[in-house]
């Protein structure tokens, strides 16, 4: 139990570390927040392959399909939030 919360927390920030990367622009996160995104990120990327490919990954929870699909949910997830983020700011 504690390797699979380790991996899940070392995944999360790649995931989420390589998403801030590849999305343009100065994002204000913190390392938890982007642990967290990547997490967010990979359920994100597990539900959107599973609605593409209708398959469940079976094959173990460390896997490059898996990892890769976290990064592109991690994306999604952190164009939204600057999406919405950005929206907050009060108008003079």
């Amino acid at each position: 139990m504690l390797g699979l919360i380790i991996s899940l927390l070392v995944i999360g920030l790649i995931a989420g570390f390589l998403a801030r990367a590849i999305v343009p622009g100065r994002q204000h996160l913190s390392i938890p927040m982007t642990i967290l995104l990547g997490i967010v990120g990979s359920f994100v990327g597990g539900f959107l392959g599973y609605l593409i490919f209708h398959k469940d990954a079976s094959g173990g929870f460390f896997q490059p399909s898996g990892i890769i699909g976290s990064i592109i949910g991690s994306i999604i997830v952190l164009i939204i939030y600057t999406r919405v983020s950005g929206r907050r700011g009060v108008n003079r």
